[in-house]
Parts: C-alpha cells; structure tokens; sequence
C-alpha cells in the first residue's frame, strides 16, 4: 500500500505540473500579452511614451519579461562606485533623440546599450515627443530609454512552482529594521498585554505575527508559512489568488484595539495581519500616531465567511443531502424495480439530465422566491434561510446522479450468480441484501465521497451566479473574462490539485471496504 501511495503521489504530481505547463504555454505563448490591460483603468490615463513604460513595469511585474530602465543601470554603476553623484545626474537627462544627446550621455547611453544586447536583451530608444514648437514635453512624452528580455515559459513555470510555498524570516524586510530576530510572549500586545495569549513576533521578517492565539477557528493562526498561487492583475488587483479565495468578506467588525504606540480604538483593524513597509511609518502621520516601526499595513476584520468558505458550506452540504437521500431512494427504486416508486424515480433521473442545468435551476429558485424563500445572498444581514435555494440547487443533480448509479448497481448485483447460490445455501433475503448486494454495489458510490467533499471547495459556477453567492465559483469565469492570467494558473492548480488528491483518496476509501482490492503488487 504504501508503495502503491508514493507511486501515486509522484504521478499526480506529474500530472499538475504537465497541467499546469499546458495551461502556461495556451496563456503565454498564444494570447496577446496586451490584453492584461483590458480592464485597467490606470493604462487607460497613460499617454504617449509613459504609457509604454507602464506597460513594461506591468510585463515585469506579472513576470512575462526583465526589464531595465536606463535610469536603473546608472544606480546600479553609482553603486559599484563606477560613477559619482555629479557625472550621475548629468548623464541621466536623455536628449529629446539621439542626435540631441550630449557626448557624456551618448557615451553612458552606447554602454548601456552595448551591455544589454550581449545578454541577449532587446534596447529600446523612445524619442521625446515636444508640445508643438515649444520646448516643453507633451504629457507622457518624456524621452524613454529602456532594455527589456522575454522571459520563456518553462522559466515562468519553474519559477512559480518553486515559490508556491514561501517560508518567512528574519532577513525578508528591506531597510534598517534594527536588531532582526524572533520574540516569543505570553502576553500578546494586540491585546494590550494585558491578555495571556502566546505569540511569536518577528523583526525583520515580512509578517510581525509569525504565530498567534485567538477566538476564531482554528484559534491558532501562522503567517510564518504562506501559499502563493500568483497575483491577479485585475479580479483582487496586486492579491494573491489563495489570499483573495480565503479571506473574509462583510461588513466590518470593530472592536478595542490597543495600537504598538498605545493609542487605544474602535476599530476593525487586525494587528495580526500588520506586514511590513519600509519607510511607511516616517511618510505617514496616522502611521507615526498608531505605529512604532513599519509594520503599519494591516487588514481589517470582517463579519462573513472567506469565498472558498462560502463555496464549502454549501457544497458540503450539498453533498451531505445528496447521500441522505440518493442513497435510501436508489436501494428503494432497485429492491421495487418497475413498481411506481421506481418509476418516479426515473422520471426524476430523466429530467434532472435531460434539461440543462441553468433551466431548473431558474425553475427553483422561481419557486422559492414565490415561498419567501431569500433568491440572494444578502452579506450585510445574513440569514441560514438563503443557503436553502443555492444547496437544493447544488443537491438536485448529485441526488439524481448518485440513485441512477447505486439503483444500476443494486440491479446487477441482486442478478448476479453467487446471490443465487447465497440463496441456496440458506441465507434469508435480508443477510444476503445486507452482507453482499449492499456492500458490493455501494463500493463504486463510496469511490466518489472524497472527489464530493473536497469539490466543495471549488464552489459552483452557474449556482453561484444564480444566487449572487460570493463564493469561489465565480473567480475563475471572471478571471477568464478580466484576462486575469495569474488567476487562471492559481485557480486552475488549485482544481488540479484537489482532482488527483481526491482520486487517490477514493482509491484508499474503496481498499478500505473491500478485501479483494489490493493494490500491493506482488512478484509472481
């Protein structure tokens, strides 16, 4: 077994990773890389030359390709001392063209150039372009002198595997932090410490709160490990794709906080989430006020539950009733084949499958809007009563799913020959339904248990939509719409990732059940 597990394990991984490489290449390799900017409003303001800049800080941030400002090689020679600080700003002023440069910057700008294409990078010359006749540069039309180098897919795929889990320390934080380390207390001073609730801080390290305590499950809560899945370019913008599935939704909560500077408010404000910003306490008034140091950027608390939770509460749900009822109706409609129940149940099945999901879906949820049933979700007063509609929906086909399946099943296995031996050897009708149909025809079904609960977690596309349930369902046909690259790849691993671990926990369920499965090889 546990050989067969490593196999498997090893080989799913395989597999996400092919996935994910496919996914890649479709991304970066076909679709015009321009289409990132669809839906920003800031290159939408940009004009002229500055609106090419833009375009290259935003490709090298997203990673599609390295790009180096003219201005960046010349801090990086006054930082080797290969340039002082007069002949830097001298040399820093491009000339409207070419032919305007001075002989000091022809100079600079010939080395710059020089370097770059013999590492294999592309050297770009914007010329300045002048308000009419005047002297004066039009907006965005400042002179541009840049280096830029794609960056190849299998790089991208390397490098985003590799930082999928990212470990905090001391030595993250940029800047004078001061003495860099670890601090464990009993008493935390989000708390005003006054409370005992134990904590490890550190300094130095992107999170202040490394570890902490509090009264929210799990009630123990860590940033010193962080899965990063990319960064949205537009759905959650400059968020990670696992922070903007997993964080709370609502309205704020407030409540007494004690601030580092032992200013005391009502706030929503959560001091464990305060990360750190080199030189946002020296810029900012209310950071000097609240702060001490530049761990000033912290989130807030909110009423509601994460997407993915959202997702999960009515998925799991879903699933739950769906076994509730498939179960004990399927066994139902097999032991009274072709009586009326069996029937009913066929034209359920039939109907649940033949008309497409969207139609009854509407179709309930007309229904229960007539009942006073709550047809969406409302965060700002959340009620148990608006997760009925969205969890019958959900439940509907999994139920008609799982009783076509288990009633198939039950069938073949009440005609098969070793029932009718079963029958000769004198076992009543009900040890045979119990010790052999039952526990033979329900081992396919079990199979599917784990792929229904953690498919909870991947939320419901057309059910959520329907429902306006801010659940994770929707994330990924709105990062497709959006052009959101770095939310298709996270999205698309997190499903990757869930498929092949809840295959591999169906294996295990069925082995569990059924003797005759074995999945040790042994030498012949």
């Amino acid at each position: 077994m546990s050989k067969y597990l490593i196999k498997r394990i090893l080989r799913s991984l395989v597999s996400v990773v092919i996935v994910i490489a496919v996914i890649m290449v479709m991304i970066y390799s076909f679709l015009d890389k321009r289409s990132i900017f669809a839906n920003d409003p800031v290159f939408t303001k940009q004009k002229n030359n500055s609106r090419e800049v833009y375009q290259m800080q935003q490709w090298e941030k997203y990673g599609y390709l390295d790009y180096v400002p003219y201005v960046d090689y010349l801090t990086q020679e006054l930082k080797a001392g290969r340039l002082d600080e007069e002949t830097f700003k001298s040399v820093s002023k491009l000339g409207k063209n070419a032919g305007a440069d001075s002989d000091a910057v022809a100079e600079y700008v010939k080395k710059f150039t020089d370097k770059y294409e013999k590492d294999g990078y592309q050297v770009r010359r914007l010329d300045g372009i002048m308000k009419g006749k005047t002297k004066k540069y039009q907006d965005g039309g400042q002179p541009q002198l840049f280096a830029y180098k794609d960056i190849p897919v299998i790089n991208r795929l390397f490098s985003y595997l590799g930082g999928i889990f990212s470990v905090d320390n001391i030595h993250n934080a940029s800047g004078d932090v001061g003495e860099r380390g670890l601090e464990f207390t009993l008493y935390d001073p989000a708390y005003g410490g006054e409370k005992f609730s134990p904590a490890i801080l550190g300094n130095g390290t992107t999170h202040k709160y490394l570890l902490y305590f509090d009264g929210n499950f799990p009630y123990i809560h860590q940033n010193l490990l962080t899965i990063n899945l990319g960064k949205s370019y537009s759905v959650n913008k400059d968020v990670d794709v696992f922070t903007t599935m997993t964080d709370s939704q609502g309205s704020y909560v407030r409540s007494t906080v004690t601030y580092p500077s032992g200013v005391v408010e009502f706030t929503a404000d959560d001091l464990h989430s305060a990360t750190y910003s080199e030189g946002s306490r020296e810029n900012g008034t209310l950071n000097q006020k609240y702060y001490v140091d530049d761990y000033t950027v912290v989130n807030t608390v909110k009423s509601g539950m994460s997407k993915m939770g959202y997702s999960f509460v009515i998925g799991i749900i879903a699933v739950l009733l769906s076994y509730f009822l498939a179960i004990p109706l399927g066994i139902t409609m097999a032991l009274r084949k072709d009586k009326l129940l069996d029937k009913l149940g066929t034209i359920y099945i039939v109907f649940i499958t033949a008309v497409p999901s969207l139609a009854y879906i509407f179709l309930f949820r007309s229904i229960g809007g007539r009942m006073g049933l709550p047809t969406t979700f409302d965060m700002q007063n959340p009620t148990w009563i608006m997760y009925i509609l969205p969890i019958v929906s959900l439940a509907l086909p999994s139920i008609a799913n799982l009783m076509k399946w288990l009633r198939r099943y039950m069938i073949d296995q009440m005609n098969a020959d070793y029932v009718k031996f079963a029958r000769s050897g004198g076992l009543s009708e009900g040890q045979i339904f119990r010790k052999h149909i039952l526990k033979n025809a329900i081992i396919p079904i079990v199979h599917g248990i784990p792929a229904g609960v953690l498919g909870a977690l991947t939320g419901a596309i057309i059910t959520e939509r329907v429902y306006v349930v801010p659940g994770i369902g929707n994330v990924l046909t709105t990062a497709i719409n959006a052009y959101d690259n770095g939310v298709i790849v996270g999205v698309a691993l997190f499903y990757a990732i869930l498929t092949v671990t809840s295959v591999i926990l169906g294996d295990l369920l069925m082995s569990m059940l059924d003797p005759r499965i074995n999945f040790t090889s042994k030498a012949r």
